[in-house]
């Protein structure tokens, strides 16, 4: 007779794995979410620096050149148009405020919410 047991069995294999499967799906569909965010912040960044050497912002200009930007970086959400371009007391600020749709699997979906500030002047 036994007197005790060797490994997991089959279902516990399953039930260990599973979880960490779905982790695993859920990073590879937020994957292209996140790298286009860092792509949308590196823009902003670009046209931060770009800006800091104007005297005078025009918000119109400021968004065709991000959208120059976005059209190069292939940035497929937000549009240049969708980037908030205001005062803010004595400087001029952008704020790309977005939210983006990861489907994972029937109805179930990540929602994920992005905010980046930079000052332009």
């Amino acid at each position: 007779m036994r007197k005790s047991q060797r490994g997991v069995t089959l279902i516990g294999w399953v039930i260990l794995l599973l979880p960490v499967g779905v982790l695993v799906y859920a990073g590879i569909r937020l994957a292209p979410i996140y790298i286009n965010y860092y792509r949308v912040v590196e823009a902003l960044k670009q046209q931060a620096v770009e800006s800091k050497d104007e005297t005078q912002i025009n918000p119109e200009a400021v968004r065709h050149s991000l959208d120059k930007r976005f059209d190069v970086e292939y940035v497929d959400h937000p549009a240049a148009k969708d980037i908030d371009i205001h005062r803010d007391g004595d400087h001029w600020v952008a704020v790309a405020d977005y939210e983006d749709l990861a489907p994972l699997f029937g109805n179930v979906s990540i929602l994920v919410q992005f905010r980046k500030q930079v000052d332009l002047q």
